[in-house]
């Protein structure tokens, strides 16, 4: 809500009210809007006002005020931006987070509001013309960096600014040249294009010729002698180190305080505790404002926050031990109460408005089954028993639904919470054998009793979870221990709390027998003897009384309930529970929904990073990375086809790392339930959360070549298998295609288990130590030690998913019929072929060429690890 007074600029009146950027430029002292149609397009000589604003999903509205200051622009406006930002600010209710963004420093969150770049022009901006000044066009050498948000800089137009490091586009008025360092990476190379579409869209009108150079390459091309001539003729490029310009150095991070003479004392450093900050101060964390950044010498291009309390951001948080959070539903319901009794006392009816439908973004009619993890084995779940598991035991689901042009499967490992140890590890060891020698890459999930995702509710549709377990282990465990065995019986007294919102997603969960476990918010069934009643909460609603009825009817239909509202209990019902005591009476909220947020995982040996990706599209999914989709209630880590992961096994620690992390400071669950989804086989409650084109999601060859395919106007689209295979070939997608050759006609002799087909693939990981699957997860999951810890590796009828396993078959490609030149293969050719599989371009050379670039056979090259065949392919340009 914006507070405005007769203080704020006229120009900010309105600000703020709907979603989306609005943009003010400091012109002869004083602010003007700039138009929707200049959006994007900066000055160096000028400094400006951003103001972002988003509806999030739980309500509010987020205001970020970012004022950015062009290298050209002088004090007077820079400062008036600074205090324009800060009036921004108040009559927005000082409830935005503001940032001081410097000219070729910005932050990635200001520069995702501008895909592709932004690219300052000379000179300031005048609102009367509102284009860029000038008519002469002016060739500029510009450099690149970012693999998701890209950093533009203009260059001096000069040979010793290019260098192997860098990518860098070189702007002629009839020819843009993009010009790739050896060194880059081909992310950078990616985004690089998409700088060269937008300047060819915006300073060409789209009619322009597109050239790509290869550091090292001098013939038999065109371009390359064009490219070369506009800097005076070739000239070797100097040796450099592969990490070009200055070094990131960490720094101790130091908290001040501000007095009110502006004087800065240090109150801490490094180990920091919330409880440091005191309402009524003001606080600076490592750096502050611009005439501190002078003083002690520091780079103007520094970052600044400025923060109010209660908007701290998630990386402020990051910097201290531990930030509690402070919401408290009881707000809400007191706000809520007081409201309706406003109005009723004027004589409205109040009604609270109807829980939203339920949308499930899968078929939910496609066909269930489940597995029960006993003893290192699995045995199926008869199909009537299917939707009865027991919080003692864990168990494999597998579900099959019809897709847009095939079935599509989803397989969950359902850890009990009162499951032991070896049955947890058997069960993620099971369900990584299964997925990775399933066909069509199926969704793999992880999921805890209690933190059960909507989506593992529809499928089920109808679930009743008992307490204790049947499985061998959980009996031995309750033998060793001599703890009392709480499985159902129905000789037992048992007490049922109900929930769901439609007969399509119900459940019935065994609680224990106590009058505590009650919750006016829910209906429950409470069976004891001969007697059964059920229980109606007050604040219950006809919904729940359809559902409990239902309920009874699936648990046991000779059941004859009596039917008992919350405050009129007879006696006998509360002696069944004990006696009565103090239970939950006020209405269960739900938790507010969050927005979204995508993650870069960057893993090297013994280190682990998460990098946010701000305004995030399916673009960002970027063939050669592993993500993270935190949903807060539930994660996805989606694999590239390119990228370097090796199993699914693997990506599903990486989620585990993840969830440690807790990058937001949201306080995650490590039960928070994990889905691997795999790139191409994205399902349809992942792709909810982007404007999903599915074309997108088919296409070949590593970011780089899709880029400049599209760039080019060329289709890259279609189903060739991908570099990075997270699978062996297989037979079946179920338990039942991984039995031995000597099972029985039924597939399940005793002593016959998954793990007997399929060997612990060996894993590396960035605590830089090997260890054999599933262990990472289980070691991880659970304190004590795993079942397969020590046991010795069982030889396999797949490949193992060691570096090794996906390699080209050399029989393949040495029978290859259709040979090209090497010129017509390359990955910047002029004249490319169309209609192979770009991930294998070696393969279509003849063995003559292909031994004079490699300098062996090709039998002899597919033998070599596949990191080593691609590093070679880079090497003479096919990859």
């Amino acid at each position: 809500m914006a507070f405005y007074s007769k203080d704020v600029d006229p120009v900010f009146h309105g600000a703020g009210a709907k979603p989306g950027l609005e943009i003010w430029c400091i012109e002869k002292l004083r602010l003007v809007p700039v138009p929707k149609s200049s959006i994007g397009k900066f000055y160096s000589g000028s400094a400006y006002v951003v103001l972002s604003t988003s509806v999030l999903k739980s309500g509010p509205t987020q205001h970020d005020i970012h004022y950015w200051l062009g290298n050209d622009a002088n004090e007077v406006d820079s400062a008036l931006a600074s205090d324009k930002a800060l009036e921004l600010d108040a009559a927005l209710g000082s409830c935005a987070v503001q940032y001081r963004e410097v000219q070729g420093q910005e932050t990635e969150k200001f520069l995702s509001y501008f895909k592709p770049c932004i690219i300052p022009a000379e000179g300031v901006y005048t609102s009367q013309q509102g284009t860029l000044n000038g008519d002469t066009y002016q060739v500029t050498l510009l450099t690149c960096k970012g693999d998701h948000v890209v950093h533009v800089k203009e260059v001096p137009f000069s040979r010793s600014s290019l260098n192997h490091n860098d990518v860098f586009i070189l702007d002629t008025a009839s020819k843009i040249y993009l010009f790739c360092g050896c060194n880059s990476s081909i992310q950078e190379r990616a985004k690089a294009l998409e700088v060269v579409q937008y300047i060819k869209e915006n300073k060409h009108t789209g009619k322009c010729d597109v050239a790509t150079i290869e550091d090292g390459k001098l013939v038999g091309d065109s371009d390359v002698g064009e490219f070369w001539s506009l800097f005076g003729g070739y000239a070797p490029i100097p040796r450099d180190s592969a990490l070009g310009g200055p070094q990131q150095v960490d720094s101790p991070v130091i908290l001040y305080w501000i007095n009110l003479q502006g004087k800065l004392s240090q109150i801490g450093s490094d180990s920091l505790d919330k409880d440091m900050l005191e309402k009524d101060k003001c606080y600076m964390l490592d750096c502050g404002a611009e005439d501190f950044l002078r003083k002690q010498d520091r780079s103007n291009g520094t970052h600044l926050t400025f923060l109010t309390e209660g908007l701290e951001t998630s990386i402020f948080k990051s910097y201290f031990n531990s930030w509690p959070q402070t919401v408290d539903t009881k707000l809400y319901d007191e706000g809520r109460e007081k409201v309706a009794a406003i109005f009723k006392h004027q004589g409205y009816e109040v009604k609270e408005l109807p829980e939203e439908d339920i949308q499930s973004y899968i078929n939910c009619r496609g066909t269930l089954k489940v597995w029960r993890v006993e003893d290192h084995e699995l045995f199926p779940i008869p199909a009537s028993e299917q939707t009865k598991l027991y919080s003692g035991d864990c168990y494999i689901v597998q579900y099959t639904y019809p897709g847009n042009e095939r079935d599509e499967s989803l397989f969950c490992a359902w850890i009990g919470h009162g499951s032991v140890l070896e049955d947890r590890a058997g069960a993620i060891f099971h369900m990584n054998a299964i997925v990775d020698s399933a066909r069509g890459d199926p969704v793999m999930a992880q999921i805890a009793q209690n933190k059960e995702p909507l989506q593992f509710f529809l499928i089920f549709q109808t679930l009743i979870v008992y307490k204790g377990g049947i499985s061998a282990g959980y009996k031995k465990f309750i033998a060793e221990t001599g703890i009392d065995d709480d499985t159902y019986d129905e000789k037992k007294t048992a007490l049922f709390r109900v929930q769901g919102t439609s007969p399509e997603n119900m459940q019935a969960i065994q609680v224990d027998h106590v009058s505590s476990s009650l919750n006016s918010s829910y209906c429950y069934i409470l069976q004891s003897g001969n007697s059964v009643f059920t229980w109606i909460g007050s604040l219950t609603s006809s919904k729940d009384h359809d559902l409990l009825d239902r309920m009874i009817e699936l648990i046991n239909p000779a059941w004859q309930p009596v039917s008992v509202r919350e405050g009129s209990e007879p006696d006998s019902f509360w002696s069944s529970l004990g006696g009565k005591t103090e239970y939950p009476r006020e209405k269960e909220m739900k938790k507010f929904i969050e927005d979204p947020h995508l993650f870069k995982l960057i893993c090297t040996e013994g280190d682990f990073k998460v990098k946010e990706i701000y305004s995030f599209t399916q673009d960002d999914l970027t063939t050669e990375d592993v993500l993270v989709l935190d949903c807060h209630k539930e994660i996805y880590v989606w694999i590239g086809r390119h990228s370097t992961i090796k199993s699914k096994q693997e990506a599903l620690n990486f989620g585990l790392k993840f969830l440690q992390t807790d990058i937001l400071e949201e306080q995650l669950s490590l039960e928070t339930p994990i889905y691997v989804v795999t790139e191409g086989h994205e399902p349809p409650f992942f792709t909810c959360f982007f404007e999903w084109d599915p074309s997108k999601a088919n296409m070949h060859g590593n970011s780089f070549e899709r880029k400049l395919a599209t760039l080019k106007g060329k289709t890259s689209s279609g189903s060739a298998p991908s570099r990075n295979t997270l699978k062996p070939r297989s037979r079946e997608a179920t338990p039942d295609g991984l039995r031995s050759r000597s099972s029985s006609s039924n597939g399940w002799e005793r002593g016959f288990s998954p793990a007997s087909t399929i060997s612990g693939s060996h894993l590396k990981f960035s605590d830089n130590h090997n260890v054999s699957s599933p262990t990472p997860v289980a070691r991880k999951l659970f304190t004590e030690s795993s079942p397969y810890q020590d046991s010795p590796g069982v030889e396999s009828t797949f490949p193992s998913t060691n570096e090794n396993s996906n390699q080209i078959d050399a029989s393949e490609t040495s029978a290859n019929s259709i040979i090209y030149p090497y010129q017509r293969l390359t990955v910047s050719s002029p004249e490319p072929v169309s209609g192979i599989d770009v991930t294998k371009r070696e393969a279509y050379l003849s063995e003559e060429e292909f031994a004079e670039k490699f300098g062996m056979p090709k039998g002899a090259f597919y033998k070599l690890p596949k990191w080593r065949q691609n590093k070679l392919k880079t090497t003479v340009g096919l990859f």
